[in-house]
C-alpha cells in the first residue's frame, strides 16, 4: 500500500519559515521523481516545486528563489523548505509522487500565512 505523509504545515506570520516533509511508504522512492503542489482556497491546484529521481529540480517562477525542494532517498523522504512566507503563500500543500504511469498523492498539510 503506497502512502504519502506530509507534515510541517502551520500558521506562521509574514516572512517566517516553514519546512514541509512528505514520507512515502509502499514504493521505491528513489525511482519516483517528486512536485509540492499547492491549492488555495477557490483556485487550481499549482506545482510550485519538483525534483526528478536523480536530483534536478524546477520551481514556479512566483516562488523567486523563496523555495528550496530537496531529497533523502535513503529515509524515502522529501523536504520543501519555505523562505519569506507571504499570505499569497496560504494553501493547502500536497506531496506528489510519480513514475511512468504511477502516480500518487498525499492528504495535503495546510499552511497559512495571514495577512
Amino acid at each position: 500500500q503506497v502512502q504519502l505523509v506530509e507534515s510541517g504545515g502551520g500558521l506562521v506570520q509574514p516572512g517566517g519559515s516553514l519546512r514541509l516533509s512528505c514520507a512515502a511508504s509502499g514504493i521505491v522512492f528513489r525511482f519516483y521523481r517528486v512536485g509540492w503542489y499547492r491549492q488555495a482556497p477557490g483556485k487550481q491546484r499549482e506545482v510550485v516545486a519538483s525534483i526528478t529521481s536523480g536530483g534536478s529540480t524546477d520551481y514556479v517562477d512566483s516562488v523567486n528563489g523563496r523555495l528550496t525542494i530537496t531529497r533523502d532517498n535513503g529515509k524515502n523522504t522529501v523536504l520543501l523548505q519555505m523562505l519569506s512566507l507571504k499570505p499569497e503563500d496560504t494553501a493547502v500543500y500536497f506531496c506528489n509522487v510519480g513514475f511512468y504511469s504511477k502516480d500518487y498523492w498525499g492528504q495535503g498539510t495546510q499552511d497559512t500565512v495571514p495577512a
